[in-house]
């Protein structure tokens, strides 16, 4: 990486969730890229190690903390390593999702509903939870929730997945009313369908279905997304906060 002297986010410390894979790793690399020392978070310990080393390869500074975000106790975990590590945290990306069980509500599993809720809404909660505070003793952070358009919309025998995105919408408004005026934005992403792993087992004719319910014509790249995290980020957002942006190809204007 060349200086950091211009980069938006030169010296900052950024949390990354689900940092292993898809849109968490483009997001950790691309705050590198833009100067920040980040710390790469993901249950996959070789996946989240590979994004380390990913920007570690590009002159970038990263440390690898495994966390599940369904627990309380790792989500504190992770904070107290990043100040351990870097004094301080200023951004935060609680990206770490799953798909889940794909059933109508009447058939769904108890056990398929509460894995869905725990991470993908719990999660984020628990996340802001212990990351909130770090920010306040400095008075300053931005933290970006990753939803998705179904935080909007619903989807077909996708129940668990659509309450918690809609959750994580109506949870990162919340909080942005509560510590926006403290020096602290929130806001959320909703991506369309992305090429991700958590697309990898669907067939040709469900993957085809996908691209053509988006107007643009294809599916988003993790890229694309981690673009907008980014920004939000950045003090370049600095009047935005509470918001839910869309990043979907056209899908929700339907």
């Amino acid at each position: 990486m060349k200086d950091v002297m211009d980069k938006l986010l030169k010296e900052k410390v950024a949390l990354v969730t689900g940092a292993g894979s898809g849109i968490g790793r483009e997001t950790a690399l691309l705050y590198a890229v833009n100067g920040a020392h980040v710390v790469v978070s993901d249950l996959n310990e070789a996946g989240g190690l590979e994004t380390v080393e990913l920007i570690k390869a590009a002159g970038g500074d990263a440390l690898f903390v495994k966390a599940d975000v369904s627990l309380p106790e790792d989500n504190e975990n992770l904070v107290a390593k990043t100040l351990e590590k870097y004094k301080v945290l200023d951004i935060a990306c609680n990206n770490a999702g799953i798909g889940g069980e794909s059933n109508p509500v009447g058939d769904m599993s108890i056990e398929g509903w509460k894995k869905v809720i725990d991470i993908n809404l719990n999660g984020v909660f628990y996340g802001m939870h212990y990351q909130l505070p770090a920010m306040l003793k400095q008075g300053k952070g931005a933290i970006v929730n990753i939803a998705s358009i179904l935080g909007q919309v619903g989807f077909m025998n996708a129940s668990a997945y659509v309450a918690a995105k809609h959750g994580v919408v109506g949870l990162t408004k919340n909080a942005a009313l509560e510590y926006s005026a403290k020096g602290i934005r929130i806001n959320s992403v909703g991506p369309a369908f992305i090429k991700t792993p958590l697309l990898d087992q669907l067939d040709e004719a469900t993957m085809n279905m996908l691209v053509s319910v988006h107007p643009i014509g294809r599916l988003g790249n993790p890229k694309e997304v981690a673009e907008l995290i980014v920004w939000l980020s950045t003090d370049k957002a600095s009047f935005v906060t509470g918001s839910y942006y869309a990043i979907d190809g056209g899908y929700l204007s339907q």
